[in-house]
């Protein structure tokens, strides 16, 4: 998959781009429409803590958003490039797509309260609010699908009616302000139905314009500079604007009043004229810059290739690559929402997307920093990892409060689109921060983990593989990933004879091929190849500095050798292992060669023990073993040869009360037999797989008598486990 590669004409700058659609969508529909509301139930008191609030919460994402802007090259995308460019394709993907419907649904909003207001000043439309709302609509896609240059220079005539119809508010507001009135209006008072929750939810859609610039970074000189300026002016100047008109609200109009009507701000207006169009701007302009940032989100899906649905979409027109074709779509989006929504229904689920826009971006912003990443070097200094989460959190915290239900659904819904996008596995051409955020996770814990004491309650598999064939190899790094069970380390170990000057590039090619074999084998594993000029002493250099801290193996797995001209090197190599304090698995394997080494064999996993000093590993590898997916259903037996009836009785309690204290789960069998080989043969024959222990011999012991011994005892069996333990393990803690 390629990086996005949407053109940056760099048309726009700071006041065009950014300060003004930003503060047009803000000063919008819920302004002119729902505010008088807000100040009527929720009093002026809570009216401020709501707007300061809301601003809170769009300031510190704003922070979040300056710091990604100034961190990156931005492009084509606001939102979604954003996120998806700092946490990976899998979080940007489901924002992206989210975002898109988010602004898509908010031009229905807009042109609704467009509708709403046109309505009541011309009482003859009343029937007709359907089919104006859908003109308007159908209006000001075309307005969008003609250009973005031309609409963004419309933006600044309807900046000045805004401005006009504000100022109108202000001078009519003043004249009427009685203190009275605004004394029986500061305390709350709700009317049935709502609280300070409901009001906070029909209010914050009025804050969410933040991005409306943002959305733009393709079209914007210098994004760098112009995002974190244009946004952070535009919420300065839009708070100070929403706690100005409550002062004056409360002052001005009863309560009742508020509560009831739409047109409180028009009323109170020295030239109600200019309200109106003061509202047909900022609810067309709001509408338009909802327009404009939708098609490019949905555009930057499509470049990436995230969801194939979407590729259609990335195709821009002209020389500017304007997204009509995602235009249309979000026309038909916003026409649906208006056929079955109202402004206060649509209101709170808009909310909803943009709470968890705003909470990803926070969270982008804070796993970046928290990271320390050395690439995370933004220019824009005020934002600090402590804010972005306490911004993350009160995203959530909010959602919950204000409507849980809606709250669970936006969960759910990102949940599934991110594991949707997870299972396809998309490759992307551009970083992100989770290997940063896995990089200082790891190391502190590796710290951590240095400095704890070692327990044998806290053992677990470490394991170092080793194996020659290409057969031999598959079976034995399978094996190796069934005992690790996904709660050890498996690491696939590999010596090259030869001068480390020569056979440098044969090396990395040998690493790679390792790499490739763990994923073509679905392996939890990591590969690990050395050149020496002695394959002895490749392989004790490796036992030796393989891993780190803590994670240093603890048990190098090979096959069991037959041939006896080898002996005396295999033995010595497992005396030096031994000697560098690892425990030894030697894999012994009857496999057809043609046959899947994945396949589970069937019947039981017979661990025979004959002391604790390899029994306990045993027990535990075996226990491992079975909490596999595809060992599920086996059944361990703990097996001992006594060579008398006298001792069976004895060896059984002792066996059972063993298994009762290790709280492991085996079936307790002990054979009288006066031949242990003979036994183990006779009893284990349809094992899956059978653990037995075995003792490294010493400098004066036989190689090939060593080997020969053991070849007996494996002979008889399909796949069996030799083990030599260096009581790093114990089953009673």
């Amino acid at each position: 998959m390629s990086d996005s590669r949407a053109p940056s004409y760099g048309r726009f700058g700071t006041f065009g781009g950014v300060f003004t659609p930003c503060t047009l969508t803000i000063l919008g529909v819920i302004m002119f429409l729902r505010f008088g509301q807000v100040v009527g139930n929720a009093g002026l008191w809570w009216t401020i803590g709501i707007v300061l609030l809301a601003k809170a919460i769009t300031t510190i994402t704003a922070f979040s958003v300056s710091a990604i802007a100034t961190n990156t090259e931005l492009r084509g995308g606001g939102a979604y490039y954003m996120i998806s460019r700092s946490l990976g394709v899998e979080f940007g993907g489901s924002i992206g797509l989210v975002f898109f419907l988010a602004q898509a649904v908010s031009v229905a909003l807009y042109v609704i309260g467009f509708t709403e207001a046109l309505v009541a000043s011309m009482p003859g439309l009343e029937g007709y609010s359907i089919l104006v709302a859908s003109g308007v609509n159908a209006l000001v896609c075309l307005c969008v699908f003609i250009g973005a240059g031309w609409t963004i220079r419309l933006q600044y005539g309807i900046l000045a009616v805004l401005t006009l119809a504000v100022l109108s508010f202000v001078v009519g507001g003043v004249m009427r302000f009685d203190v009275e009135l605004l004394q029986s209006n500061l305390a709350p008072d709700y009317a049935p139905g709502q609280s300070k929750f409901t009001m906070f939810a029909l209010f914050f859609p009025a804050a969410t314009g933040i991005m409306a610039g943002a959305n733009l970074s393709g079209d914007l000189k210098d994004p760098a500079r112009s995002i974190p300026r244009g946004t952070l002016a535009s919420i300065g100047v839009t708070g100070l604007v929403y706690i100005g008109m409550g002062v004056l609200l409360a002052g001005v109009e009863e309560r009742t009043f508020l509560q009831s009507s739409n047109m409180a701000v028009r009323d109170a207006a020295a030239a109600p004229a200019l309200i109106t169009l003061g509202i047909f701007a900022a609810t067309l302009s709001s509408a338009i810059g909802s327009m404009m940032g939708a098609p490019r989100i949905l555009q930057a899906l499509g470049r990436d290739g995230i969801f194939k649905s979407t590729l259609w979409f990335s195709k821009g027109a002209g020389d500017n690559q304007e997204p009509q074709r995602a235009i249309v779509l979000t026309g038909v989006i916003a026409q649906v929402s208006i056929l079955v929504g109202t402004l206060d229904l649509i209101a709170p689920i808009i909310t909803m997307f943009f709470m968890v826009t705003y909470g990803y971006l926070n969270f982008a912003t804070f796993r970046e920093s928290y990271s320390r990443n050395p690439s995370y070097r933004p220019t824009f200094r005020y934002a600090h990892w402590s804010l972005a989460l306490l911004g993350g959190v009160a995203c959530a915290a909010v959602m919950l409060l204000i409507a849980p239900m809606w709250a669970l659904v936006a969960a759910a819904m990102m949940f599934g689109l991110h594991q949707l996008i997870s299972r396809r596995k998309i490759r992307t051409s551009w970083g992100n921060v989770r290997s940063g955020a896995a990089y200082e996770r790891a190391r502190k814990e590796l710290r951590r983990l240095e400095d704890e004491h070692y327990h044998p309650k806290n053992w677990r598999p470490s394991i170092l593989a080793f194996s020659g064939t290409v057969t031999g190899r598959k079976r034995a790094a399978i094996f190796g990933n069934w005992l690790c069970s996904g709660r050890g380390i498996l690491s696939l170990g590999q010596v090259i004879p030869g001068d480390v000057e020569d056979l440098v590039e044969r090396r990395r090619g040998q690493e790679k091929a390792l790499r490739k074999f763990i994923q073509k084998e679905r392996l939890d594993a990591f590969p690990a190849v050395v050149v020496s000029n002695d394959r002895q002493r490749g392989v004790e250099a490796l036992v030796q500095c393989h891993g780190l801290g803590g994670l240093r193996p603890n048990s190098v797995m090979g096959d069991w050798i037959r041939n006896r001209e080898e002996a005396e090197d295999y033995v010595h190599a497992l005396r030096r292992v031994s000697m560098l304090g690892q425990s030894l698995l030697l894999l012994s394997c009857r496999v057809d060669p043609e046959a899947d080494p994945h396949e589970v064999p069937t019947g039981t996993v017979d661990v025979w023990w004959r002391g604790k000093k390899n029994g306990a590993l045993m027990v535990l590898l075996a226990h491992m073993l079975v909490q596999n997916a595809d060992w599920r259903g086996r059944h361990v037996r703990l097996l001992r040869v006594v060579d008398n009836e006298a001792a069976l009785e004895e060896t059984e309690r002792h066996l059972a009360e063993l298994v009762q204290r290790s709280r492991i789960e085996a079936r307790v069998q002990v054979v009288v037999s006066d031949s242990a080989v003979h036994a183990i043969h006779e009893v284990s024959r349809h094992a899956a797989v059978v653990f037995l222990g075995f003792e490294v011999p010493g400098e004066d012991s036989g190689a090939e008598a060593f080997v020969d011994a053991n070849d007996t005892l494996v002979g008889g069996l399909e796949t069996v486990v030799l083990v030599n333990s260096v009581g790093d393990a114990s089953l009673e803690v």
